[in-house]
């Protein structure tokens, strides 16, 4: 028997909304020339709504003398057997992603020294725009027989989605009627970038590097003073609101590295943040009595993954050597999926099995 529990009340809020700044950022005055701008749509699926039936693991281990036997109903009523099979369900939201040309470019960083280092920051400037298509879960109750209650569940494709509101004491708001009180979804980029090489065995993360934010904005957006360049810090704390065909609401922003190896010849960027989509697993035997809740418990976030190369090049970098995407071998023949020996070691510096630039997975 399946028992349905909104996935909040066991797993926490993993969506990234509050009560934040809903002010609207400036857009550039000057339109990109054309091919400038890369944009990835979302890509969400109907399972990532829900998880289960799945074993509530934290319900029978934590709470004593679960497991008895009823006198006037049946025992798969119990809350120790229905705890064996729950449902959990959400509503998914998703970002548009945007990028331009990842770039190269030398600023004098601040050293604990109070000295100025020159170093060569790598850099990806991006747009997020919230264009709906989010998914939110609704409920359909029938009566079986006339009599029993039956609930199903569906994926509703929603321009706004919304969520249950929560009182002082955690729990979600009834109306009169005992109906839950709905309010916005306030959707909000926290991002985490990640530049791995498999080929050197090396990952890095973003850089908040203030001193590099003026001449990025200066040369990638020249003369627009209103327009805000954020970083991932303060990208966090602006809402993304709803864009439509007239007004674009876009957020900018900017993600930087530094030290990066010059030897890179592929390369692959991880994005997460771009929608609350998640999955998770309770490893047996990780949950222990006495345990908070979701000890053990694994989460894999769904992640973009994009995929770069370059000519390595320890003399002299150069912007313009990187391309986005998959590097062809000529003696690969695409057509029919038959690919040579070096066509298949690119493959594998990437992770993948066929030419994608990108993609989404779980990580």
């Amino acid at each position: 028997m399946s028992f349905v529990l909104p996935a909040f009340a066991v797993l926490g809020l993993l969506g990234f909304w509050s009560g934040a700044s809903t002010a609207q950022d400036a857009q550039p005055k000057r339109p990109l020339a054309p091919g400038i701008l890369t944009v990835i749509p979302p890509d969400p699926e109907e399972n990532e709504t829900w998880h289960g039936p799945l074993p509530l693991v934290e319900v029978p281990i934590n709470i004593a003398d679960l497991d008895y036997e009823p006198n006037f109903e049946q025992k798969s009523a119990t809350v120790f057997e229905r705890s064996k099979g729950v449902t959990l369900r959400r509503g998914i939201w998703n970002l548009e992603f945007a990028f331009k040309p990842m770039r190269m470019i030398y600023v004098d960083v601040p050293q604990p020294t109070g000295k100025m280092q020159r170093k060569l920051i790598w850099y990806m400037v991006y747009r997020v725009k919230n264009k709906g298509g989010h998914f939110q879960v609704t409920e359909e109750k029938t009566l079986v027989a006339d009599a029993i209650p039956h609930s199903t569940f569906k994926m509703t494709p929603v321009i706004e989605l919304t969520e249950g509101k929560l009182g002082p004491d955690g729990a979600i708001v009834k109306d009169d009627m005992g109906n839950p009180v709905l309010q916005p979804v306030k959707i909000r980029f926290m991002p985490h970038f990640v530049l791995q090489s498999k080929e050197y065995n090396k990952e890095y993360l973003d850089r908040i590097i203030p001193a590099a934010l003026a001449p990025i904005k200066a040369r990638e957006f020249p003369g627009e003073k209103d327009l805000k360049l954020h970083d991932s810090i303060s990208i966090s704390s602006v809402d993304i609101p709803l864009s439509d065909e007239r007004i674009d609401k876009s957020v900018w922003g900017v993600v930087t590295w530094e030290e990066v190896d010059p030897r890179l010849d592929y390369f692959t960027v991880y994005i997460q943040g771009l929608t609350n989509a998640f999955k998770f697993e309770d490893p047996a035997g990780a949950f222990k009595k006495g345990s908070p809740p979701g000890t053990g418990r694994k989460f894999t976030v769904k992640t973009l993954q994009m995929n770069f190369w370059r000519p390595g090049d320890t003399v002299e970098e150069n912007e313009e050597e990187i391309h986005y995407g998959v590097r062809l071998d000529g003696d690969s023949n695409l057509k029919e999926g038959v690919y040579s020996a070096l066509q298949k070691q690119i493959f594998t510096e990437h992770g993948i099995d066929k030419p994608l630039d990108s993609l989404w997975i779980y990580r």
